[in-house]
């Protein structure tokens, strides 16, 4: 029997004109282990086996292989076939060939730098996909955004400043909202050439808007274009404009009578310019002695209540038990009022300078930062920042006591207070 197995090796396996020898020979613990002669690679390697079966199976492989002109085929191992395989059968629903799959695997592992998080970096970039979003072009996102505001209760001169300054953004970005990016929105900026302040607004907005579309999918979370862009600075920031007793002096004897009202309850109530458009006579007490801002009309959706002065009530007394609004004639035509008031007066119009004024002098008056705020509708540490020591208490007892009367006498005092 021990002849007949030693006159069988070694043998040889044919495939067409190829042959693969198969040795077997005695290792030094006196077992058998056999060995193929694997010339795949241009070169005799010798390649180890414990069982003949497998080596005269490697044996077979690597003749067809070489048979077929397959040469790096026929060096790959059992479990590197098996492996190959397996790549075939993943890739097959795919359509996409294994040396793109692997050319491609690789080129990514070299972009990660070696960490393999390649499906975690697909996720990402799915996520953030402009081609996976909801479809929705800036001119759709602005209307669907300016209607969600009106729904909300937003004020008419609110909702007229963020359609004038989106329209002009929509004129030029008329692509999906998605595909806005930082680089994009910072060109746009820069371009409208206005002042530091004027740009500061127009990106508040932006980044209004694209908040509005990051909450409901529409841009990728956590990729507002706006934050990308670079934050203006306006310079004097927290600056304050007043009038002096004699400015408002002139501004009352100046202004038409359909108009004085407003020029008092900004003055002597601190009351702004929007809410103004939206109060009510009824809101004001002469006889109780407050003026009440409901949450509705109120800037910051708060209500307040402001008392009303003996000046205030002086000025307002010709309107006593008026019905209605106290502004009922539409924003164009208090922009007209106000400026005609400024020029007749001889005293530029200073936004929110009637509300400022009232704040300072009836801080200088009153040494109450808290009250203040309260009637402001701001917190205390918004009444020191912008106006503790602006003005003095002899200044505020004199604006205070300005009172209607005839023009001679009007005129008398704004030339002592000027």
């Amino acid at each position: 029997m021990k002849r007949r197995e030693v006159a069988a090796w070694p043998r040889t396996i044919a495939v067409g004109g190829t042959k693969v020898r198969v040795y077997r020979r005695r290792r030094t613990d006196g077992s058998w282990g056999y060995e193929v002669a694997d010339y795949s690679t241009g070169r005799r390697k010798l390649r180890s086996f414990a069982e003949p079966k497998e080596a005269l199976a490697v044996a077979e492989r690597i003749a067809r292989f070489l048979a077929a002109g397959q040469t790096a085929a026929a060096q790959f191992s059992a479990a590197e076939l098996s492996a190959y395989g397996r790549a075939i059968e993943n890739l097959r629903a795919t359509g996409v060939a294994i040396e793109l799959a692997t050319a491609t695997y690789a080129k990514a592992l070299e972009i990660l730098r070696g960490k393999d998080r390649i499906l975690e970096a697909c996720r990402f970039f799915a996520d953030r996909d402009p081609g996976n979003l909801p479809p929705r072009t800036v001119a759709e996102c602005v209307e669907e955004f300016l209607t969600l505001k009106r729904s909300r209760g937003a004020s008419p001169r609110y909702l007229a400043d963020l359609r004038a300054r989106l329209a002009r953004f929509v004129a030029t970005f008329q692509i999906q909202i998605a595909a806005v990016t930082g680089a994009a929105l910072q060109k746009w900026l820069d371009g409208l050439r206005l002042g530091p302040q004027s740009v500061k607004n127009f990106r508040t907005v932006l980044r209004t808007l694209f908040g509005f579309a990051e909450a409901r999918g529409y841009i990728a979370r956590g990729l507002n274009p706006v934050e990308a862009t670079e934050a203006v600075k306006a310079r004097n920031k927290d600056a304050v404009e007043i009038y002096s007793p004699g400015e408002l002096t002139r501004l009352l004897a100046a202004a038409p009578e359909d108009f004085r009202p407003l020029v008092a309850l900004g003055a002597f109530a601190g009351v702004r310019s929007a809410e103004l458009a939206r109060l009510q006579w009824p809101d004001i007490d002469l006889v109780g002695g407050f003026v009440t801002v409901g949450a509705a009309k109120a800037k910051t959706a708060s209500r307040r209540i402001v008392p009303v002065c003996p000046a205030l009530r002086e000025w307002l007394a010709p309107w006593a038990g008026q019905t209605g609004k106290v502004w009922d004639k539409g924003e164009l035509t208090l922009r007209r009022r106000r400026e005609a008031t400024a020029k007749a007066a001889g005293v530029p119009w200073k936004a929110n300078g009637l509300r400022h004024s009232y704040a300072s002098y009836r801080l200088a008056a009153t040494q109450d930062a808290a009250k203040l705020a309260l009637e402001m509708g701001n917190s205390p540490a918004v009444v020191f920042r912008h106006y503790r020591e602006l003005v003095k208490p002899a200044e505020a007892e004199r604006w205070f006591a300005i009172r209607p009367g005839v023009p001679e006498n009007v005129l008398s005092l704004s030339a002592a207070g000027a």
